[in-house]
């Protein structure tokens, strides 16, 4: 299946049979990258009277129990709900589901302070004019962000300077592939998490954070169509699968 996208007074060709998915798959068990000392994934048959919700153990059909916490077990999609007090859902927030998007690699920088940090120096002059969805690949990329314990490592990090950066031009979706836009323990300061969404002063209901991605090396840099997959989870963040599509 083909499309036609007019896009900042352009059209571009996308063919949709050929996603770019940027999202990690979930597992049960410590496979999965991981975050803030947050437990496992855990998926298990559920088990009601006699009835066992397994195959393997003679049932008729699978039947699982999930056990996740968006937020420290892989790929998730985040709304302002995650700092704000009333209650907001990323179900209630993410209504549409595509946009047009920027993947652009970066190499954090260190800190005085001995952390590794996304600096909107080094953002802010490539960063095409009207994207609507920023997609952060953190260099080196290697393999094992598929499945890092990054808790207790203080892993890097966003200078909320970006983060507000991204709010001022109006880009609606950050992916990223760190378990955080703030630092690991900030004393829940959350800055850049406040300053994308412009929380308390205005808040950005229709703008979402995605984390814990990954970006194959074989992907260039460049603007591509995005579409963000979440489940209806009324909760401040959904498991998700964002995938890319390249435009010709």
């Amino acid at each position: 299946m083909k499309a036609t996208i007019h896009w900042n007074q352009q059209n571009f060709k996308v063919d949709l049979s050929q996603p770019i998915d940027i999202s990690i798959p979930l597992k049960s068990g410590n496979v999965n990258p991981n975050g803030f000392y947050i437990d496992a994934p855990r998926f298990e048959p559920v088990r009601v009277g006699d009835f066992v919700g397994s195959v393997a153990e003679g049932a008729g059909c699978n039947c699982e129990n999930l056990y996740i916490n968006a937020h420290g077990n892989g790929t998730h999609t985040e709304c302002v709900g995650h700092i704000s007090l009333e209650r907001i859902t990323i179900n209630q927030c993410l209504k549409q589901f595509y946009a047009m998007a920027q993947l652009v690699s970066i190499a954090p920088k260190l800190q005085n302070n001995g952390d590794y940090m996304v600096m909107l120096e080094d953002v802010k002059p490539l960063l095409k004019k009207d994207i609507e969805a920023f997609v952060l690949r953190t260099l080196p990329n290697d393999n094992n962000k598929l499945n890092k314990a990054y808790s207790g490592s203080n892993p890097t990090y966003v200078e909320p300077a970006l983060t507000a950066y991204l709010c001022e031009k109006n880009i609606k979706h950050f992916l990223l592939d760190l378990p955080s836009v703030d630092r690991e323990e900030d004393e829940g300061k959350l800055e850049a998490h406040h300053a994308f969404w412009n929380y308390p002063n205005s808040p950005r209901r229709d703008a979402t954070i995605t984390e814990f991605i990954f970006v194959k090396d074989e992907v260039q840099d460049g603007i591509y169509l995005l579409n963000i997959q979440i489940a209806s989870f009324e909760s401040d963040a959904s498991p998700s699968k964002p995938v890319l599509y390249a435009l010709s």
